[in-house]
C-alpha cells in the first residue's frame, strides 16, 4: 500500500522539527592558497628568466636585444651568485662577449645586486628574432589610371578568362607602375 504525501503544513512542520545539513562550503580559491607559497619561492630562488624575457628589451637595450635572448639563469647549491645563459646568433658572439660585464650589471640592476656574476653565451638561433623587429605595414601602391588600365585590358582581351588572365592582370599593373615612377 503506497504511503500518501504529506500536505504542505504537514511537511513545514517536519521540516521546522528536522535539523538538516549545512551546506558544504565550496574549496578556497587556488591563487589565496598559493600566494604565500609564491612569495616564499620567489624570496629564495628570485624571477628566473620568465621575468628576464618579458622586459629584456628594457634590461639590455634595443641593439642587443635582436642579437640575443635569455635562456636559463642556474644558481649554485649553496646560495650566492648565479650564471645566465644567453642565446646570440650567429656571429654576434663576440660583441657580445665584450659587452658581457655590462650586461650582468644591468640583469643584476633588473633582478638585484648580486643575483647574477657569470655570463654563458651560446650561439644559435633566436627563437624571438621575429617578435624582436616591429612589424611594418606594407605600402599599398597606387591603381593605374583608366587609360593604362585600358590599355592592359585590351593587350590582354584575347586570353581565356580565369587564373592565368588575373596573374597577367597582376603583372601587368605591377609593370606598368613600376615603369610610371
Amino acid at each position: 500500500m503506497p504511503r500518501p504525501l504529506p500536505t504542505p503544513a504537514e511537511a513545514a512542520e517536519i521540516l521546522a522539527r528536522k535539523r538538516t545539513r549545512p551546506q558544504r562550503r565550496p574549496p578556497p580559491v587556488a591563487g589565496r592558497g598559493l600566494s604565500k607559497l609564491l612569495k616564499e619561492l620567489d624570496a629564495k630562488y628570485g624571477q628566473g628568466p620568465g621575468a628576464l624575457q618579458a622586459r629584456w628589451r628594457e634590461i639590455v637595450g634595443v641593439e642587443l636585444a635582436k642579437r640575443t635572448e635569455p635562456v636559463k639563469l642556474t644558481k649554485p647549491r649553496g646560495g650566492g651568485p648565479g650564471a645566465l645563459e644567453i642565446r646570440v646568433a650567429g656571429a654576434s658572439a663576440a660583441l657580445i662577449q665584450h659587452q658581457a660585464h655590462e650586461i650582468v650589471s644591468r640583469v643584476n640592476l633588473f633582478l638585484g645586486e648580486g643575483a647574477v656574476n657569470k655570463l654563458r653565451i651560446v650561439q644559435g638561433p633566436l627563437r624571438t628574432a621575429a617578435a624582436a623587429e616591429p612589424k611594418t605595414a606594407r605600402k599599398r601602391a597606387a591603381p593605374l589610371d583608366a587609360a593604362r588600365e585600358a590599355e592592359l585590358a585590351k593587350s590582354l582581351e584575347n586570353a581565356p578568362d580565369g587564373p592565368l588572365k588575373a596573374a597577367l592582370l597582376r603583372l601587368g599593373r605591377g609593370v606598368m607602375r613600376r615603369g610610371a615612377g
